[in-house]
């Protein structure tokens, strides 16, 4: 007899369960558990989520099976959205997608708005379900890591004039390490243009190192780069945003940032560091990744679902 399906949105206090579910659903998916209990809770306070409306959990036999979230951020149209099941709960797999279509065409409020679900190539989810449903892929990210060392060599003579100085409790630096972001990204697929105000609170700030946040400078051109990561990861150091301005790309820059960075972490005795990366990035970055000793840990693919007010 199949176990009765239950569905309720998720609370503060289920952040625990939820953690669980998805170091579970890791295990299956990338051979370890990687999801951190902060970031669970950084969801659910994410300030563009209503949990009564956003959130629900699914339950099978007083088991938690399913958690989906979804929230509109990203710009007009756009709403984004997590999807996490047990392998073989193929109702709660569905149940959850409906309830998610259904609330992704409140928010959109566009004949031409989309729904975007960032999953594992390999996920726990029947992804016959979301070609079923008109869902396609758009783009690959892979997450690459590399084992540090605190052995390893001093990294090398940063080029000629570069100079690299953290952002620590500069609010004028904190300005623009934003304003690098912000330019530096501009035509990546996928971002999204955000003030000041809404950047912190989309990076959760309160919880981030900014001595960890470095901007590069050239003389009589000013500052040319930055490197976001934080440190607040159980697995390994990680690092959010590497931008180099589109008028000094190729002049080793961008790997003198990694190289600080994989020699700073190492020092504070991380021995792995990770960053995301698009695979059809136009400026080499997967290229510079892998030539400075960074290797697929696993890829997710971007689906995405085209929302018609009608379903």
């Amino acid at each position: 007899m199949t176990a009765m399906l239950t569905v309720r949105p998720a609370g503060p206090g289920d952040a625990s369960d939820i953690c669980a579910l998805l170091n579970a659903i890791d295990v299956i998916e990338i051979g370890r558990p990687e999801t951190d209990l902060a970031a669970v809770e950084a969801d659910l306070c994410h300030p563009g989520v209503d949990l009564a409306t956003d959130s629900w959990l699914a339950f099978q036999g007083g088991r938690l099976v399913a958690y989906a979230l979804v929230w509109a951020d990203s710009g007009p149209g756009r709403v984004d959205g997590d999807h996490y099941v047990l392998p073989g709960r193929p109702r709660a797999a569905l149940r959850l997608l409906e309830l998610m279509e259904a609330r992704a065409r409140e928010l959109a409020a566009a004949a031409a708005g989309r729904l975007s679900l960032q999953l594992n190539v390999e996920p726990t989810l029947d992804l016959s379900l979301l070609r079923e449903r008109g869902y396609r892929t758009v783009r690959r990210y892979q997450v690459m890591t590399r084992a540090l060392s605190p052995d390893a060599p001093a990294p090398p003579a940063v080029p000629a004039g570069l100079t690299l100085r953290h952002c620590g409790a500069d609010e004028a630096d904190r300005r623009r390490a934003h304003a690098l972001v912000e330019e530096t990204f501009a035509a990546h697929f996928g971002h999204v243009e955000r003030a000041y105000e809404t950047w912190l609170e989309h990076i959760d700030a309160h919880a981030l190192d900014w001595s960890l946040v470095w901007i590069a400078a050239l003389p009589g051109q000013g500052d040319v780069a930055v490197l976001v990561t934080r440190d607040d990861r159980t697995s390994m150091g990680w690092f959010s945003r590497i931008g180099v301005r589109k008028d000094v790309r190729g002049r080793g820059i961008g790997g003198c940032l990694l190289r600080h960075g994989f020699a700073v972490y190492a020092a504070r005795g991380r021995d792995t560091v990770g960053l995301g990366v698009d695979t059809l990035n136009e400026t080499g970055a997967l290229a510079l990744y892998e030539a400075h000793g960074m290797g697929l840990h696993y890829a997710v693919d971007t689906w995405e679902l085209a929302l018609h007010p009608e379903g």
